[in-house]
């Protein structure tokens, strides 16, 4: 596994104006944190906002796999508001101080889909999900095919730190079949399905997939219902 630096001196908030382009508010959130700890790669920022923000001011239910310090359900809490459900999961019982703070938090695995369903039903049904857990290609594809199914009719399913999908240490690697990578592109093969004649690997995300939208180390899936595409003809020629 690679390892990657920490800058140790610089203005985040310029970095991520400057560097990323991005001037919303969680800039000032983020950076102005002064409790608990969170820890987001720069470019993460500007994802959350394209993705998320359609949901604030709504009665969002949202759950964050992997709780880590803490720090991360304070940011959301900031920025999405106090009607927010948000909850949060963890298999450290440590995490457990958290709960109550800025969300729930509930202990448990990642990769337990009866934990898992028990959660959402908990949330009264959840509409983003981020998973931000262990990282582990077999607990990404686990959570994936419990929550999914669970997540509602225009939801968003955001996965973060897929850089792991190329380290062995994390069940994947540049060739590797575990590699979510690999998954994706079955996918990408699944909504085309219209136009071959292959068998679909992944029946129910392509039925339910609209859009898969792929950045460094970021995986977004859209959910809604996949009509049969049509085509027609307008004006003169």
């Amino acid at each position: 596994m690679k390892r990657f630096n920490f800058p140790t001196d610089g203005d985040i908030a310029e970095n991520l104006r400057t560097t990323f382009g991005y001037s919303g508010d969680l800039v000032d959130i983020y950076t102005g944190t002064t409790g608990a700890l969170v820890d987001k790669w720069h470019h993460y920022l500007p994802l959350y906002d394209r993705y998320f923000s359609a949901w604030r001011g709504k009665p969002l239910r949202f759950l964050e796999i992997g709780v880590s310090k803490g720090g991360s359900l304070a940011m959301w809490r900031k920025w999405f508001g106090p009607d927010a459900v948000i909850f949060g999961i963890d298999i450290n019982k440590k995490c457990a101080r958290y709960n109550g703070i800025n969300g729930q938090v509930r202990i448990g695995s990642q990769a337990d889909p009866e934990f898992l369903k028990a959660v959402v039903e908990e949330m009264g049904g959840v509409d983003v999900v981020l998973d931000d857990g262990s990282h582990r290609m077999e607990h990404v594809r686990a959570s994936l095919d419990c929550l999914f199914p669970l997540l509602s009719i225009g939801g968003t399913y955001m996965i973060e730190d897929l850089h792991t999908a190329y380290f062995p240490g994390y069940g994947g690697g540049v060739d590797a079949p575990q590699n979510f990578f690999r998954v994706l592109g079955e996918l990408t093969d699944d909504m085309h399905h219209w136009y071959h004649s292959k068998r679909r690997q992944h029946k129910y995300l392509s039925r339910w997939v609209t859009g898969i939208h792929v950045h460094d180390s970021v995986v977004v899936l859209d959910k809604n219902p996949v009509p049969r595409p049509t085509r027609s003809r307008v004006g003169e020629g």
